[in-house]
Order: C-alpha cells, then sequence, then structure tokens
C-alpha cells in the first residue's frame, strides 16, 4: 500500500485507513463529500459486490448509499463518515433482503395455461398467408391484396388496377377460394 492512501484510493483494503475528511475544514461541504466519494467509493463498492453477489444491484446500493450519507453529511462528520456510509449500506441492503423475502413465488405448474396464441404462432400464420397468395396468379394476388389488406372498396380496386369493377369481384372470388384450398391444405 502507499504512503498516502489518498493517492491510490483503488487500493484501499477492507480495513484501511480512513480519509482525511474532518469537521471545520476550512474547504466547503461538497470538496469534502467528493474527496470522501473518491477515498471510500472503491471500499464501499466492494463491500456492497459482497453483500448484494452483483455488480449492479452494488452499483445501485452504492448510489443510493452516497444519496443518503450526502444528506446528513453533518452528522457523518461528527462520528466517522466511513463507519456512517457502511452501515446505511448495510441497513439498505438488509430492507432489500426483507422486500425479497416477501415475494411469493410459483411454480411454473401452478401457472394458467396461455389463453392467447404466442408471437410465433401469428408469425408461422402470416407466414402460411404469404406462401398463399405467391400461390395465386397475379392479377388475382393485386385484386386481394388492394381489397383486404388495403381495405379498398371494389370500385377503388378497379380504378387502382384499370380493370372492371365486376372483374374485381370475379378475381376476389376465385382468389379467395383457392386460398381457402391453399391454407386448410397446409393445415393438415
Amino acid at each position: 500500500m502507499n504512503a498516502d492512501p489518498m493517492d491510490a484510493p483503488e487500493a484501499v483494503e477492507l480495513s484501511g485507513a480512513q480519509p482525511r475528511v474532518q469537521a471545520g475544514s476550512s474547504r466547503s461541504r461538497d470538496e469534502q463529500f467528493e474527496e470522501f466519494v473518491a477515498y471510500v467509493g472503491p471500499y464501499l463498492l466492494r463491500v456492497a459486490l459482497l453483500l448484494s453477489g452483483d455488480l449492479n444491484r452494488a452499483e445501485d446500493l452504492l448510489q443510493t448509499t452516497f444519496e443518503r450519507t450526502y444528506r446528513s453529511w453533518d452528522r457523518a462528520l461528527s462520528t466517522d463518515p466511513r463507519a456512517y456510509a457502511r452501515r446505511i449500506l448495510v441497513n439498505l441492503r438488509i430492507d432489500r433482503w426483507r422486500g425479497v423475502r416477501r415475494e411469493v413465488l410459483t411454480s411454473p405448474d401452478t401457472l394458467p395455461q396461455r389463453t392467447t396464441a404466442s408471437h410465433a404462432d401469428a408469425v408461422d400464420g402470416r407466414n402460411d398467408v404469404v406462401r398463399a397468395l405467391a400461390a395465386l396468379p397475379t392479377a388475382q394476388r393485386r385484386v386481394v391484396v388492394l381489397r383486404h389488406l388495403l381495405d379498398l372498396t371494389e370500385s377503388e380496386t378497379a380504378r387502382e388496377l384499370d380493370i372492371s369493377v365486376g372483374t374485381v369481384k370475379s378475381h376476389n372470388a376465385r382468389a379467395l377460394a383457392r386460398l381457402r384450398t391453399l391454407l386448410t391444405e397446409g393445415q393438415q
């Protein structure tokens, strides 16, 4: 360890020396707290990591610890700021343990069966429709797409394709009959 622990805060042992933060110093409260965070941060992060077992949770605990320590910085300075922050950290972790203990976990066997189709089922269904549409003649496919996928009326479809309304009706009827056959065969 270096002669001055302030020069290498990442090398702080779990039982390292105290930071040089003192009450009554000429530095501002924010400067004192910044020095404290720089010095004690790695130590408290290791403690939080040991308590939580997860880096994300440890960082969250540390952030909340620093926020609460800053709010009561004068009280922390009157005692040992490092021990004060450590006590806050441990109490926060205990509070979260209590919250987890209240969770009621159910086994997958007791969960109700899914009542809606999964996303995979919807994708498979669309894939079947696209394949069936591809099997139609081009003129029938155009009519079906405009009429049923784009919700155009028969006259709008006729105008769009530059064909008669009667042709739209006949293409639509033949295409829907063929689609029913193709989709029924695909399900068997």
